[in-house]
């Protein structure tokens, strides 16, 4: 098993986390739209703290960053990740829920790779169960807790699989929440979605459609896929 990822301009170690650095984290990381300059961001669920100093990268680490997550194991390891980067003062780890978590501040960017799995077999691993399964996080209480933090003018980006992401997408709606980007993820263009890269906001606004491949029909890396991650990936 891997201890680490190592991205072009910092290390991930993961071995003490439940989930590993994986491509949906790495397609969030690059998708999710920058606020401001200066706009709070809030990271739901950080795990290794990829998707947190990804964006600290993409910002110079010019906007604060609030990473929280839920096991201690995994949040510390999370600390250690951010001591070592080249942002250690952009991130504040957090260590608790977000569903008990309070702040003043108004977040112009939320971003989360939330547990998915729902009316599944649970994992006998604790810890994996919790990073995976909804029961530690329903999704009714992500959005509220998500409305509750969001700037009026913020964006809380998600990344779920199809089936999932409707599943939120019609709670979302029933809340208030409007679909400002929605972006199908495919292994190639002759393949089923396998991920949908979400933006929602408070505000009405039309939705922007898009789709990304990873790979081409012969297995290489497609280039659009390729120019979303340039900056992290040491084979690009």
């Amino acid at each position: 098993m891997s201890a680490g990822f190592q991205c072009k301009k910092f290390y991930v170690a993961h071995d003490q986390c439940a989930m590993k650095v994986g491509t949906d984290g790495l397609l969030l990381g690059a998708f999710a739209p920058l606020p401001p300059p200066g706009g709070d961001i809030l990271d739901i669920g950080a795990g290794s703290g990829l998707i947190s100093l990804m964006l600290a990268q993409r910002t110079a680490g010019a906007n604060a960053i609030d990473a929280i997550e839920l096991d201690p194991a995994a949040a510390e390891q999370a600390a250690a990740n951010v001591a070592s980067s080249p942002w250690p003062n952009a991130i504040r780890l957090i260590k608790g829920d977000i569903l008990t978590y309070s702040s003043g501040k108004r977040y112009r960017l939320i971003v989360s790779n939330p547990p998915f799995f729902q009316q599944s077999l649970l994992s006998p691993d604790q810890r994996r169960t919790q990073a995976r399964h909804t029961d530690s996080l329903p999704f009714a209480a992500l959005l509220q807790k998500a409305a509750e933090l969001l700037h009026s003018e913020g964006v809380f980006a998600l990344i779920l699989p199809p089936d999932s992401a409707q599943s939120l997408l019609t709670l979302a709606q029933a809340q208030g929440w409007f679909v400002v980007q929605y972006c199908a993820v495919r292994s190639s263009d002759t393949k089923a979605v396998l991920r949908l890269l979400l933006c929602l906001s408070r505000y009405p606004a039309d939705t922007e459609y898009s789709s990304l491949s990873i790979h081409q029909a012969d297995g290489s890396y497609n280039a659009q896929y390729k120019a979303l991650l340039q900056d992290f990936y040491l084979k690009f």
